[in-house]
C-alpha cells in the first residue's frame, strides 16, 4: 500500500481550462483511482454514479462506492464516490482522482480532496482559470437535447470520456440502462452521452484506466440487496415494515420480487403494527421479518418482549443511524448495539448479528433466520447506512440452499397430540413447536407469563420454571456463535471491530504493517450471545493493546468487551459523524496513540 498516495511510472497528462491545453507528466502503476460526483437532490447524481459503476464493472475492475445525501428531497448537498481497482477494494478512500461537479458548492466542499495530480469538470466557470479543472456546461448541453434532465447523462458520459471508455461502450450500456423505455427516450440519452462525450474528448487524464479492460469480475450489489436475498434464501413469506431510512431498501428489494415468490411484504400504519404482524405470521408457521431504523426500533421492543415471552421466532433487521430521535436520517452509525442487546423489559435470550460485507449479510440473514426458529428467539441483524446504501463488488454468485431446515413438529411427531403443552420444559429450554389448527395438537400462547400447556398463571414455582426454562437455551444458542475473523492474530496491537467498519480496518492494518507496525484486528459478526471463551482465548495475551474501532461516542463494543470478558480495551477510536471511516483515519489514529 502506497501511504504517500504518489503513482509511479510515465503518462502524459493533458489539463484544459478556456479552451488552453497544457502538457503534463505524472506517473502510474496499479490502478486505484476515486471518482466522486457531486450536485444538488434531485440531479441525478446516483443515476451518474451508477453508469459510471456499471461501466467500470463491466470493464473488468473492482469497485466499492458509497451514497452521502442529505435528508432533503431537493436543494441539499449530495455526493457518489466510487473507488475502482485492479485489486479487490473493501473500503472508500480519502482523496480523489476525478471530481465531477454538478454545481460550485461541490467544487467548495471537495476540492481540497483532489489528489495534485487530480482532476476536476465543473458545469460553473470558476473565477479564474485553473489547473487541473475542465469546464463543460452541462446543463446546457442537456437543453439542446430538450431538457436539463439529461445533465445528468451528459456529466457520466464525460466523466467515462476522460477515463478512457470507448463511445460504442458507453452506448450499449444506455441502451441496456433504459431498456424497456421508450424508444425516443434512449436515442435523447445516447444523444446527451455524445455531448458530454465529446467535450472532454481532447483531453488526456493521467488515469485513463480504460484504456486496458478485462472480463467482470462479478457484479455490483448494495447491501440492502444480499440481506434482502438472505431472506429469501430462507424461505421468508412475510415482511412487514413501516418506512424509515435507511432500512427501507431491503423491503423495496424484497417488493420487487412479490410477483415471482410466495412473498407477502406489507406496508404497516407504523411500526408498532409491523412487528405484531410478522409475530402473527410466524405464530402461524410463516417465516417472517421486519426492517427498520434505531427510531422504529425503540417502538418495536414492546413486540420484541411479546416474541420473546410466546417464544414465537421472528428477525429484525436495524439499519442503524445517528440518533438520538430522528438524528441524522440519512447517515450512518454503530450506535444500537448495546440498545439491541438489552430492549425491552427484563432479561430473555436473544440473537445479535452484524454481517461485514455482502456475503456476510447473505448468509448472516440465513443464520438468524434459521437460528431464531430453532431456539424460539428473537433474531437482531445490525447494519447500518453505509453497509445497505453502498455499492460493493459480489465476485462469486450467492449459493441458495436446496433445501430450508424447519424446526416445527406435526401430530406425526407427538405420542399424545391431544395432550399437546407448547411450553413443555425440557433440559434444553427449546420445546416441541407445532402450529395452531393444524393438527389434534392444541396451542395456547399468552403475552402473561404461563403454564407449560399455554394458559395464564402467577404461580411462583411456576414463574421461576419458565424464566429458567427460556435462560437454559444460552449454552446451546453461544456454541452456535462464530469466533470473530481473524487477520495476523498474533500482533501485539489488535485492532476490534464489528459489522460494516470490517473493510476499512483490513486495509489499515494492511497499511500498518506495510510501515513496519506489529498491527492486526478480530472483526465480529456475531455479537450476542458473546461468545466469551472463545474472544478470551484470542486476547489471552495481556502485553497486547486492544484498540476498539466504532461509529459511536460510547466505544459499546469496548463496554461489552469488558463486561462479558474482564478484558479491558486499551485505546477507542471513535467516529460519530454520521460518516463512514476511510480506511486512513484509523492509520493516523493507531500511529498516534502508539506514540503515547
Amino acid at each position: 500500500m502506497d501511504l504517500n498516495l504518489k503513482n509511479n511510472g510515465i503518462l502524459f497528462f493533458y489539463l484544459k481550462a478556456k479552451r488552453k491545453k497544457e502538457l503534463f507528466m505524472t506517473t502510474h502503476t496499479n490502478i486505484d483511482l476515486t471518482i466522486k460526483i457531486g450536485g444538488s437532490a434531485g440531479q441525478g447524481i446516483q443515476t451518474i454514479g451508477t453508469l459510471l459503476a456499471r461501466a467500470c464493472r463491466d470493464a473488468g475492475f473492482y469497485i466499492m462506492a458509497i451514497n452521502d445525501f442529505e435528508s432533503r428531497i431537493r436543494g441539499g448537498h449530495s455526493f457518489f464516490q466510487m473507488r475502482i481497482s485492479d485489486k479487490p477494494v473493501y473500503a472508500p478512500h480519502h482523496r480523489v482522482d476525478l471530481l465531477i461537479a454538478l454545481n460550485r458548492e461541490t467544487w467548495d466542499l471537495h476540492k481540497d480532496q483532489l489528489k495534485d495530480d487530480g482532476f476536476a469538470i465543473l458545469e460553473v466557470p470558476l473565477d479564474s482559470s485553473s489547473k487541473h479543472v475542465v469546464e463543460v456546461e452541462f446543463s446546457t448541453l442537456a437543453k439542446e437535447i430538450g431538457s436539463t434532465l439529461y445533465s445528468n447523462t451528459v456529466a457520466a458520459a464525460a466523466g467515462l470520456s476522460i477515463l478512457g471508455a470507448s463511445f460504442d461502450k458507453i452506448e450499449a450500456l444506455l441502451s441496456r440502462q433504459f431498456a424497456g423505455k421508450e424508444e425516443d427516450i434512449i436515442e435523447k440519452n445516447i444523444k446527451a452521452a455524445r455531448m458530454g462525450y465529446d467535450a472532454v474528448k481532447d483531453i488526456r487524464f493521467s488515469r485513463q484506466p480504460f484504456l486496458k479492460t478485462s472480463h467482470p469480475k462479478g457484479r455490483i450489489m448494495e447491501g440492502s440487496r444480499a440481506v434482502a436475498l438472505g431472506a429469501i434464501a430462507s424461505d421468508c413469506r412475510v415482511a412487514a415494515f413501516y418506512p424509515m431510512s435507511p432500512a427501507t431498501s431491503i423491503m423495496q428489494h424484497l417488493t420487487n420480487w412479490t410477483n415471482r415468490l410466495p412473498l407477502v411484504v406489507e406496508q404497516a400504519e407504523d411500526e408498532i403494527a409491523a412487528v405484531n404482524m410478522v409475530i402473527g405470521a410466524s405464530f402461524a408457521g410463516a417465516r417472517a421479518m421486519t426492517a427498520t431504523s434505531g427510531g422504529g426500533f425503540c417502538l418495536m421492543t414492546e413486540g420484541l418482549g411479546l416474541s420473546a415471552i410466546t417464544e414465537t421466532p421472528i428477525v429484525i433487521v436495524d439499519a442503524q443511524r445517528p440518533g438520538p430521535s430522528t438524528g441524522l436520517p440519512t447517515r450512518t452509525a454503530q450506535g444500537d448495539l448495546l440498545f439491541t442487546i438489552h430492549a425491552s423489559q427484563d432479561d430473555f435470550p436473544r440473537f445479535v448479528f452484524a454481517p461485514g460485507n455482502l456475503l456476510e449479510a447473505f448468509e448472516t440473514t440465513q443464520k438468524a433466520f434459521a437460528l431464531s426458529e430453532k431456539y424460539q428467539v428473537p433474531a437482531i441483524i445490525l447494519v447500518d447506512q453505509y453497509m445497505v446504501d453502498s455499492i460493493f463488488m459480489l465476485e462469486q454468485p450467492f449459493t441458495f440452499p436446496k433445501k430450508v431446515e424447519r424446526f416445527i413438529i406435526g401430530d406425526k411427531d407427538l405420542k399424545d397430540p391431544k395432550n399437546y403443552n407448547r411450553y413443555a420444559l425440557t433440559p434444553s429450554g427449546v420445546s416441541p413447536r407445532a402450529l395452531p389448527c393444524a393438527g389434534a395438537a392444541r396451542v395456547v400462547v399468552s403475552s402473561d407469563e404461563h403454564r407449560e400447556d399455554g394458559h395464564i398463571t402467577e404461580d411462583i414455582d411456576n414463574r421461576n420454571a419458565m424464566v429458567n426454562k427460556r435462560k437454559s437455551k444460552l449454552p446451546d444458542m453461544i456454541r452456535e456463535m462464530s469466533a470473530p475473523q481473524p487477520l495476523f492474530p498474533e500482533a501485539k496491537t489488535l485492532l476490534l471491530g464489528w459489522g460494516s467498519t470490517s473493510g476499512s480496518i483490513k486495509e489499515s492494518v494492511e497499511g500498518l504493517r506495510n510501515v513496519g507496525m506489529d498491527v492486526g484486528c478480530l472483526l465480529f459478526t456475531d455479537l450476542w450471545p458473546f461468545p466469551t471463551a472463545i474472544v478470551q482465548s484470542l486476547l489471552k495475551d495481556p502485553v497486547k493493546t486492544i484498540i476498539t474501532v466504532e461509529q459511536n461516542s460510547g466505544a459499546q463494543f469496548g463496554h461489552l468487551l469488558k463486561e462479558q470478558t474482564g478484558i479491558s480495551y486499551t485505546h477507542a477510536i471513535l467516529k460519530y459523524d454520521g460518516r463512514p471511516f476511510y480506511p486512513i483515519e484509523i492509520m493516523d489514529a493507531v500511529k498516534e496513540k502508539e506514540k503515547h
